[in-house]
């Protein structure tokens, strides 16, 4: 069993301010994994004051750019050397059967790359050509740290969400507090840890497990100066609402119902294997997932029965079980909600294929739900509309590609989505015309270089790359 007994603020190991820590469960069998300190509003109270003081002195603030990137590249060379343990950790706290967390390394590495990349080549300062020849005034442009940012991340995929913001804020100049999900208290226990070995100056980085309640208390904060969240459209409601108050600059990458569009070309065989990984990836508790299948009338009942035999191939079980495909969902509360969605889509007169709301077999002590295809869908239907986040997808019809378009449109949110397609330029074609952050074609994996974020209710910003190590600075201008 693993302990966590301090609070990393502020670059040090630190008594909470609450004795009594939270009790870690496997989500496979309810059985204790950890104990953990939870972070309070005093705690937070520290954890800003420290990063304030770091800000305003500029230790870090002031380090050369290439000299930060150095600093960051040694961590990223610590998170490589700990993949393994990353792995177990996020898999026995989550439920993320253990593919998909060994997988994901690699793309943390990808990740971090792109932005050091960035931060390299990066225009931290210029001066401008003045566009009259004639005019006396020289522009120097510069991009300066925000100051205390303030990072929000959610349970499903921690590392990656927490590498996603502390990095470019880090790189950029910024003094961060990181909040981190209860649930995850132990694989960003290991973060910290790792952040602890990197050398950075005294306030600069914290890392705090917290309740929700705890997490307003920072983002609502008089000394931050930058949100940055991860998590659920209702959530980022509220702290846009907290941000545009108090004039913080905020950035929220949100929730999302991405429409994977079949063509009527497509290989399906083909498109099906693929969606086995963009449309339930780590259990379904993805924010990018395709869950919304759309699919061409006349090859409607292919897809249909090529899915059902994919979903109905879904090993679950024990995260820990190589062949496992499917894990727990993170806690009680995650698979009643999905149960109850799959019960309110046989209320609404959806097919159900394969699945259902029962629990499977044998995996009763555990927070399981039985993987669930649903055809004849309609698009006003809540389960094509609200955002499960389980291994649930729905199949919709269509009859030519401008009803395609339509119905991956007609959503709130705008987050990822896909097209699946013989013809790449076709394929181009369409994604061009769906409004959302990010479109796959023909499965290919998400980059890390260019920007990733989402339409209307999926979210504020962009992070990844250039576009995002960027939100973390302010311009000035000076003239001469």
């Amino acid at each position: 069993m693993i302990t966590y007994d301090r609070l990393f603020i502020g670059g040090s190991w630190t008594e909470p301010s609450e004795t009594e820590p939270l009790v870690i469960r496997s989500p496979h069998d309810g059985t204790v994994i950890g104990r953990a300190a939870q972070a309070r509003p005093v705690d937070v109270d520290r954890a800003v004051a420290a990063a304030r003081a770091s800000f305003e002195q500029g230790v870090w603030r002031e380090t050369p750019p290439l000299e930060r990137v150095a600093v960051l590249r040694r961590f990223n060379a610590l998170r490589e050397a700990a993949a393994e343990r990353i792995a177990e950790l996020i898999s026995a706290e989550n439920g993320s059967a253990a593919w998909f967390a060994r997988a994901g390394q690699p793309g943390l590495t990808r990740q971090a790359n792109a932005y050091l990349k960035a931060a390299e080549e990066f225009d931290w300062e210029r001066t401008l050509i003045p566009s009259d020849p004639a005019s006396p005034v020289r522009s120097v442009v510069r991009r300066e740290a925000v100051g205390v940012v303030a990072a929000v991340i959610p349970w499903n995929s921690p590392f990656s969400s927490a590498t996603s913001k502390i990095l470019p804020a880090l790189l950029a100049g910024n003094s961060v507090v990181l909040k981190v999900s209860p649930e995850n208290s132990l694989s960003m226990g290991l973060l910290a840890e790792l952040l602890e070995q990197v050398g950075l100056p005294e306030g600069v980085i914290s890392v705090l497990p917290a309740d929700r309640e705890t997490s307003e208390y920072l983002v609502s904060h008089p000394e931050v100066d930058k949100i940055a969240f991860t998590g659920s459209t209702r959530a980022g409601r509220r702290i846009a609402s907290i941000a545009g108050e108090q004039l913080k600059r905020v950035s929220l990458e949100l929730g999302g119902k991405s429409a994977a569009v079949i063509l009527p070309d497509a290989d399906v065989r083909a498109a099906v294997q693929g969606l086995k990984f963009s449309s339930l990836l780590n259990n379904g508790e993805s924010c990018i997932a395709q869950t919304r299948i759309l699919a061409p009338r006349s090859r409607y009942e292919e897809v249909v029965a090529a899915l059902k035999e994919l979903v109905e191939s879904l090993k679950v079980g024990d995260p820990s079980d190589p062949d496992t495909f499917i894990g727990p969902m993170i806690r009680p509360d995650q698979q009643e909600r999905v149960r109850h969605y799959i019960a309110l889509g046989i209320e609404e007169g959806a097919r159900l294929v394969t699945g259902g709301p029962q629990v499977p077999e044998g995996l009763e002590r555990g927070n399981y739900v039985t993987p669930t295809l649903f055809a004849d869908v309609d698009n006003s239907m809540a389960i094509a509309q609200e955002e499960i986040f389980g291994p649930v997808l729905v199949v919709i019809a269509y009859d030519d590609e401008d009803e395609a378009v339509r119905i991956a449109n007609d959503s709130e949110y705008g987050l990822s989505g896909g097209v699946w397609s013989s013809d790449e330029g076709h394929a181009l074609a369409i994604a061009r015309r769906i409004r959302t952050g990010t479109v796959t074609v023909n499965g290919a994996a998400v980059g890390f270089d260019g920007p990733f974020g989402g339409f209307k209710a999926s979210g504020i910003g962009r992070e990844y790359g250039a576009v995002g190590l960027g939100s973390y600075t302010e311009y000035k201008t000076i003239t001469l």
